[in-house]
């Protein structure tokens, strides 16, 4: 460690207190995650309790050319918060408090430590709620940082049509706000998109302003089971494509519906199974339901259940939540692997069809899910990250099933991010955008500080 490094811990510890911390419990905490990849420690962990704090750290890590790494939940899965370089995790855990909510124009402000579920348990009250849902109960900030989505996106979107604007740190510690509360603009570049989904590689999300939608009349959840995974997939597919409003649409390959129900103590039929969520007014979500039946009908579908009670409801999605969980749990001591992808709606049985096909081989627990109402999926895969020979079987697996995405037109990660985990198809997918992504990269952030080693391949 050089001679300014030192200079600069010892600074900050004299400047944050209790709020410093060296310790090797803390750094293991923010240098890895629950998922396969080898963690890397950061140097120190400073829990920073407003904006102003933040720039200062900042400011203070440029000037030693000391690399920082924004950290909210810890619930990423590709390596986001693995300290590639070292330095400084900025924790952001603290800065929780909820800004301003407007009733009237939908939409609210808080800070980046604020989490999905503290967010609508304040909204439930004012009858609103925010219906971004990537399943792990993420910072509002990470969620912004990873572009997430989740459950919801087939009727609401992502974070990338939710995030109105963002209160950003620069890499020099300049604070800046990426736009106003208008629901559109065309004043200048869109900064916001810029910021949302670039992982903390371009500066620190510290406050963030949000859509908000009002909580539906009426809520009711269905599930059904097939023969064939590609009964399942078809049936998902002539939902979206007759234009039906529903709210959630996930996938459960038999093995997760077995993993699940050991996990969470279910009884569902082992068989491929299709999770839906409607939402509305009550004449509206029972239209909605009578269409789907008749078209999960249609494609050999069968035990159309419903869980119209919150707690069955509740229950019935906290399982779903609890997937990544579930897989892993079938075997000691091990680690998740989760990847996805995401496809043309029209290309998403073959590659389901295709990444089954992969499975079959699979020496370790895995299983699919999917938000197949975008075309979004994931396979979870039950490691152990010191047996290199399996490590190599599942990254092929990985690989093909990336590949083929990417050969119809999707994506290397509709979800979950780059960081480190996707890095290597960046080229593959984008070709020399990539270049550009980079001198943007390096315009912003001259001297590489923010969070290393994430997104851009090495040049």
């Amino acid at each position: 460690m050089s001679a300014a490094h030192s200079a600069l811990l010892n600074t900050m510890q004299q400047r944050f207190g209790e709020r410093f911390s060296i310790s090797t419990a803390l750094r293991e905490q923010h240098g890895g995650s629950e998922a396969h990849h080898t963690p890397a420690l950061p140097d120190a962990v400073i829990f920073a309790e407003t904006t102003d704090e933040v720039a200062e750290i900042v400011r203070l890590c440029s000037a030693s050319g000391v690399p920082v790494i924004p950290f909210g939940a810890g619930t990423s899965l590709e390596g986001h918060l693995v300290a590639t370089h070292g330095g400084i995790s900025v924790d952001l855990s603290r800065m929780n408090e909820i800004l301003r909510v407007s009733p009237e124009d939908l939409d609210c402000t808080v800070q980046a430590g604020v989490t999905r579920e503290q967010l609508n348990t304040y909204l439930r009250d004012l009858g609103l709620f925010f219906p971004i849902d990537p399943g792990a109960n993420a910072s509002v900030g990470g969620m912004a940082s990873t572009r997430a989505s989740g459950t919801n996106a087939v009727r609401y979107g992502t974070m990338r049509e939710n995030v109105l604007s963002l209160t950003v740190v620069l890499p020099d510690g300049k604070v800046i706000r990426t736009g106003g509360r208008a629901r559109k603009s065309s004043a200048g570049y869109d900064l916001t998109r810029l910021f949302v989904g670039a992982e903390g590689t371009l500066g620190i999300i510290t406050e963030v302003t949000l859509r908000l939608y009002g909580i539906p009349e009426t809520v009711s959840a269905a599930l059904c089971s097939f023969e064939t995974v590609e009964q399942a997939v078809g049936a998902a597919i002539a939902v979206v494509q007759l234009g039906i409003p529903v709210a959630r649409m996930e996938l459960m390959d038999r093995g997760l519906v077995a993993a699940v129900n050991a996990y969470s103590g279910l009884s569902l039929k082992l068989e491929d199974s299709l999770v839906f969520e409607f939402h509305g007014a009550p004449a509206g979500v029972q239209e909605q339901i009578e269409l789907v039946q008749a078209i999960v009908e249609e494609n050999g579908g069968k035990n159309f259940e419903w869980a119209s009670t919150p707690e069955d409801r509740a229950r019935l999605w906290n399982a779903r939540h609890n997937a990544f969980y579930a897989v892993v749990s079938q075997r000691a001591n091990a680690k998740g692997w989760s990847s996805d992808v995401c496809v043309p709606v029209s290309e998403l049985s073959g590659c389901i069809r295709y990444t089954r096909e992969l499975l079959e081989d699979c020496s370790v627990p895995a299983a699919i899910l999917g938000h197949v109402g975008d075309g979004n999926y994931h396979v979870v895969f039950a490691v152990d990250p010191t047996n290199a020979e399996e490590m190599a079987a599942v990254a092929a697996i990985n690989k093909k099933m990336v590949r083929r995405a990417v050969s119809v037109g999707g994506t290397c990660t509709g979800e979950h991010g780059i960081g480190i985990g996707k890095i290597a198809y960046m080229r593959e997918e984008h070709g020399d955008a990539v270049d550009l992504m980079a001198t943007i990269k390096h315009a912003i952030d001259p001297t590489g500080i923010m969070n290393p080693g994430k997104i851009l391949p090495v040049a």
